[in-house]
């Protein structure tokens, strides 16, 4: 039986750990990469995936200097070139080469700090550093903050990024921050103008976790940037949609606005149906919702739906769905419908017989609900 598709045997091997000694060696005269393979591929069974990079770490480290200053200048001799100056997104490096950041962290952050932020400044050239920064920020704020400042203006877009995405308050996979969330903003000010996606993708998924703290202040932020016109305009387009994407999502009213959807545009529902009062689990809803518009103009609108679900305990839980982004014509009717399955094998979401409610949200305001009975598969 197959066992499936695993990220970190596909990340971590003895193929790319052959690679990373094989740089090793080259870079350090006396390293023998025969003899780190042979350890280190040992080790990576039943670790996980973090757990498999501390493990390279550790190889690594028993074999360089103790002396951090001196395990940094061997670290650099050992990076690959870096990554391609010229591209502009989507070149992350590879997860081998965060070896630099852990031992950075390790035994750089209390007595080194400035050698250790030299090394993560080249580190990010080959891999992203943002999981190592933090450490930093943590303990060194305002002096890693000085730091961040100057990269924000880097040659290298990788250590723009870093800027941005070590930052963020809501980094997946990665440790907490104790810094006020919202100190980033300046150095987010330097970076929405970039001309590389990779970086205004980052300073975009920044934006979006800060609006999840508070959306009037993203909104605040991207206003001011329209208005003082740096960014180019598609991208600053693309950028307030991605970094209002999770404020959109539950509604607020103020990212809506930004984007064109007002809450008191004059929609009215004609008619509201899901395909019957009772429904089977396996089964599907058929949303389906007529608009109508009585102003004189054509009315953007963002429409989404918000099933309430029952629970045998008692405490029901929601989730929103998206139904539709269109245009109403002035004096007019938009007809949007949906196919909504209920499947009962969801690993994500498990599905319970009882009342349920459907309630349509237009541009950010519930205008209608309809409920209906979820039974047991037929």
């Amino acid at each position: 039986m197959s066992q499936g598709f695993s990220l970190k045997d596909q990340i971590f091997n003895s193929d790319s750990m052959r690679e990373l000694a094989s740089e090793f060696e080259a870079g350090l005269p006396g390293f023998d990469a025969n003899d780190f393979h042979q350890e280190v591929v040992s080790g990576l069974q039943g670790r996980e995936f973090m757990e498999r990079l501390d493990w390279i770490a550790d190889c690594v480290e028993k074999r360089l200097a103790p002396d951090f200053p001196e395990m940094a200048d061997q670290l650099e001799a050992a990076m690959p070139p870096a990554l391609d100056p010229t591209l502009n997104d989507d070149d992350f490096g590879r997860f081998i080469h965060a070896v630099p950041g852990i031992l950075a962290a390790r035994h750089g952050l209390e007595d080194h700090r400035d050698r250790a932020l030299n090394l993560l400044e080249e580190a990010t050239k080959r891999f992203s550093m943002e999981f190592y920064i933090r450490p930093f920020i943590n303990r060194w704020p305002d002096a890693t903050f000085e730091r961040l400042h100057d990269w924000a203006a880097h040659e290298n877009y990788h250590v723009r990024r870093l800027v941005s995405e070590g930052t963020r308050p809501r980094l997946p996979w990665a440790k907490n921050i104790t810094i006020d969330p919202l100190a980033p903003l300046p150095l987010l000010q330097k970076l929405h103008a970039d001309p590389t996606r990779y970086v205004t993708r980052s300073v975009a998924n920044h934006l979006n976790d800060i609006s999840k703290i508070s959306t009037d202040t993203v909104v605040a932020q991207l206003s001011g940037w329209k208005e003082e016109g740096k960014q180019r305009v598609k991208e600053l387009d693309w950028m307030t949609r991605h970094a209002l994407r999770t404020a959109v999502k539950a509604g607020d009213v103020g990212a809506l606005e930004m984007l064109g959807f007002h809450a008191d545009a004059p929609i009215s529902v004609q008619s509201l149906s899901v395909g019957g009062k009772s429904i089977a689990i396996g089964e599907a809803l058929m949303v389906e919702t007529t608009l109508s518009n009585t102003g004189k103009t054509v009315a953007p609108v963002m429409v989404d739906y918000v099933l309430t679900f029952h629970r045998p305990n008692g405490r029901s839980g929601q989730k929103v769905f998206k139904l539709k982004q269109g245009k109403v014509p002035a004096n007019g009717t938009l007809l949007l419908s949906k196919k909504h399955p209920l499947k009962g094998n969801a690993s994500t979401f498990k599905l319970h017989p009882g009342p349920h409610n459907l309630a349509l949200q237009v541009n950010g305001k519930i205008v209608q609900d309809i409920p209906f009975d979820l039974t047991e598969s037929k």
